[in-house]
């Protein structure tokens, strides 16, 4: 099933990073590998889509993120065209 959600935090320099799901709970965390387009590094707030991984030791992790355009992202795209 597929979810949707923000990006909370990414450490480029680890490769790491969380995203807070779109119906609540806590955030999940993820790796630079679970990105679809890995070339793009997530910005804070940033809507994704991803799955979820329920791991052996009974910890939850997102894969498969695929950015998505969502409207915080036209909002983002607007500001940055009114800076210059």
């Amino acid at each position: 099933m597929t979810n949707f959600g923000n990006i909370k935090s990414f450490d480029s320099n680890k490769g790491v990073g969380t995203i807070i799901p779109e119906s609540g709970g806590d955030a999940l965390p993820f790796r630079r590998s679970d990105l679809q387009q890995q070339a793009q590094e997530p910005q804070h707030d940033q809507r994704f889509s991803y799955d979820v991984k329920n791991a052996d030791n009974g910890k939850r992790y997102a894969i498969n993120l695929q950015p998505q355009q969502g409207e915080s992202d036209v909002k983002q795209e607007q500001a940055r065209a009114q800076q210059g």
